[in-house]
């Protein structure tokens, strides 16, 4: 199962993760965000809606996207365009998109102010 972790990380975070991964120590995969807001920002709830259809369906059209998740397509669309520019969500070379993971693990602490 591949699995992919979204979480709040630092930039010093990151780059330890980045040199280890250089020396040959297998990482994972990641997506980090510097921040919570950031992160509920760009996954809003339809976003997240979105992931959990594409979560291990492979490469699908938006249209059948926006079918099994009875939405109308030119939103989708919005919201498919919006989790690529970020790298979330791949585009196939067929146009398809695809969300390259069987599962999902989100990861991040709210401290006390």
């Amino acid at each position: 199962m591949r699995t992919v972790t979204l979480e709040i990380a630092s930039r010093e975070k990151v780059s330890r993760r980045f040199l280890r991964a250089f020396d040959g120590e297998p990482q994972g995969s990641f997506i980090s965000f510097e921040s919570p807001e950031l992160l509920f920002k760009l996954i809003s709830g339809k976003r997240w809606d979105l992931l959990k259809v594409m979560t291990g369906a492979g490469p699908l059209t938006i249209r059948e996207a926006a079918r099994r998740m009875n939405r109308d397509v030119k939103a989708v669309h919005g919201d498919v365009h919006a989790l690529l520019k970020v790298g979330i969500l791949e585009k196939t070379d067929k146009g398809q998109i695809v969300f390259p993971y069987d599962a999902v693990h989100v990861d991040f602490m709210l401290n006390a102010a």
